[in-house]
């Protein structure tokens, strides 16, 4: 696929495994110069090696804690200058935290909203003034479709990815015409976040009949994979989606009722 992102740029918060990587991937593979980012620097080395066998000169990483403002800074303007733009915006650094309203404390709620939602608001308003000089300037916010269609036992995560989807649409907005701002809201996927879930859950049971048990709680039979989270991305930062601005695109395998 041909989606026209060669020689424009792209950071990937969270790009170091999971979604996040395969995001950075598909990008760099569509042509896209890569910036990534994440709180853990072994992790990160990794995955720039591997995302090194695709381009040598395309991707550029760096430690950062999108909790912290000042590295965030730091992280946005040091890609600017490595790479001279900076056109597409995926904020997508996160983490599940999902349990009942009683068994959430303060430091909890804190916590998930500073790196979900306050995380998407520090790299935006960094990036800003660089997506303001690009032409075909994107920010895709990765969010989940809980937000819309909070569970049982969903809190915070479905909190503060709900702001993350108001914050998309008022952000469509207040950017617009420069601008175009949209929300990936994913379901069950068959990440890093969910191998995590399952090796703490019980490790009696097999990843792959784990993996199978959540596939029969979505519609289409199974759970979805991070390239397929990637794709949907990949669109929205091309000009092929360049008259879409405020959208909430569910990818979740027809799980949730909400639209």
């Amino acid at each position: 696929m041909n989606l026209g992102l060669t020689g424009k740029t792209a950071i990937v918060t969270g790009g170091s495994e999971g979604i996040g990587f395969a995001i950075a991937k598909t990008l760099l593979e569509e042509g896209a110069r890569v910036s990534i980012c994440s709180r853990r620097k072994d992790v990160l080395l990794a995955a720039e090696k591997k995302l090194h066998g695709i381009s040598e000169t395309n991707i550029f990483s760096m430690q950062c804690d999108v909790t912290a403002p000042v590295q965030v800074q730091r992280f946005i303007d040091q890609t600017y200058s490595y790479f001279g733009t900076i056109d597409i915006l995926v904020n997508n650094a996160g983490t599940s935290a999902a349990q009942s309203f009683d068994q959430v404390d303060d430091g909890s709620w804190d916590d998930d909203l500073q790196l979900k939602l306050f995380g998407a608001i520090r790299c935006s308003r960094a990036a800003m003034p660089y997506l303001n000089k690009s032409k075909s300037a994107r920010i895709i916010n990765i969010t989940h479709a809980g937000g819309k269609q909070p569970g049982r036992e969903s809190l915070p995560t479905s909190v503060s990815r709900a702001a993350g989807i108001a914050l998309t649409k008022a952000m469509s907005k207040d950017f617009a015409p420069n601008i175009l701002v949209n929300t990936v809201m994913v379901g069950q996927i068959k990440s890093a976040q969910t191998r995590r879930r399952w090796a703490e859950q019980s490790n009696d049971v097999p990843w792959e009949s784990f993996v199978a048990s959540l596939g029969r709680e979505v519609p289409i039979g199974r759970i979805g994979k991070p390239e397929e989270v990637a794709s949907v991305v990949a669109f929205l930062a091309s000009d092929a989606a360049s008259y879409v601005s405020g959208a909430a695109i569910t990818v979740d395998g027809a799980a949730s009722d909400a639209i």
